[in-house]
C-alpha cells in the first residue's frame, strides 16, 4: 500500500504542481537504478539461492517476454508514453488516442503488479518485509503518477476520477502484495524461486522500456550518473538493513 501510494501522491504532484522535466527524468535515473539493484540483490540473487538456474533462467525469461507483450498491446492503446513527462510527447499521444486514460491505467497495473508481488513474496522469508524493494517501487511510482495524471488534466478529465482511478490502483497493488503472500506460502522453494525471477525479469523490462528513454531524454549525459547513484544507494540500504 505504501509503495503504491506513491501514484496517487505523484497524480497529485502532476495534477497541481508544476515540475520541471529536468527533476522528474532525474527522479527517474535514480528510481531506475534503484530497481535494478533491487532486482539483482532482492530478487534474482535471493530466487537463486532458493531454486537454482533453471527455474530463475526460465523466470526470468518469461517475465520479460509477458511483460514485453503485454506493453506492445498497451503501447498502440495510448499507454507509450506513461512514463513520460514531456508535454509535446504526451500530447502527441493524446492525439492519436483521443480516450487513453483506461489503457494508461492497465499499464500501471502491468508495471505495479510485479512489484507488489515481490513485495509480499518477500514477507515468506521470516525477515519482513524488504525495504529496499519498496523504496524502489515507491520512487518509480511517482513519475508514472505525475505524468499520466497531467496527460489525463491535458485531455479534460475531471480531477475527481482521475483521482480516484489512482487511488483505486494503489488499492491493487497492495491486494497483490497480499496475494504474493497468501498465494505462495507454503510452495515449494522452486515455485517461490521462479515467481520472483518472472517479477524480476518484468521489472527490467520496464526499466529499459519506459524508466531510461524518460531518464535520459531529461537528463542526458547526467542520466547514468544519477542511476548509479541510486544503484548504490539502494545496495547500500540492502546491506545495511
Amino acid at each position: 500500500m505504501l509503495s503504491g501510494s506513491a501514484l496517487l501522491l505523484g497524480a497529485m504532484i502532476g495534477w497541481f504542481v508544476p515540475l520541471s522535466r529536468r527533476i522528474i527524468a532525474a527522479i527517474m535515473a535514480f528510481g531506475a537504478g534503484v530497481l535494478i539493484s533491487a532486482l539483482s540483490f532482492e530478487l534474482i540473487d535471493e530466487a537463486w539461492r532458493q531454486g537454482g538456474f533453471a527455474p530463475v533462467a526460465g523466470g526470468f525469461l518469461a517475465g520479460a517476454l509477458v511483460y514485453t507483450l503485454a506493453n506492445y498491446w498497451l503501447s498502440h492503446r495510448g499507454a507509450r508514453h506513461r512514463k513520460r513527462s514531456h508535454e509535446k510527447t504526451r500530447g502527441e499521444q493524446a492525439e492519436k488516442h483521443p480516450d487513453n486514460g483506461a489503457a494508461l491505467a492497465m499499464g500501471a497495473l502491468l508495471d505495479g503488479i510485479p512489484e507488489s508481488i515481490v513485495i509480499g513474496v518477500s514477507l515468506l522469508q521470516g525477515a519482513g518485509v524488504g525495504l529496499v524493494a519498496v523504496i524502489a517501487v515507491f520512487l518509480s511510482n511517482i513519475p508514472e503518477g505525475l505524468s499520466s495524471a497531467a496527460g489525463m488534466k491535458a485531455e479534460g478529465k475531471k480531477a475527481v476520477g482521475v483521482f480516484a482511478l489512482w487511488a483505486a490502483i494503489a488499492l491493487a497493488s497492495g491486494a497483490s502484495a497480499a496475494i504474493g503472500y497468501l498465494a505462495f506460502d507454503g510452495v515449494a522453494p522452486e515455485g517461490v524461486a521462479f515467481v520472483q525471477a518472472v517479477a524480476a525479469g518484468a521489472i527490467l523490462a520496464m526499466i529499459v522500456d519506459t524508466m531510461v528513454p524518460e531518464a535520459f531524454e531529461g537528463t542526458h549525459d547526467f542520466a547514468g550518473l544519477i542511476a548509479v547513484s541510486g544503484f548504490l544507494s539502494a545496495f547500500a540500504l540492502s546491506r545495511i538493513a
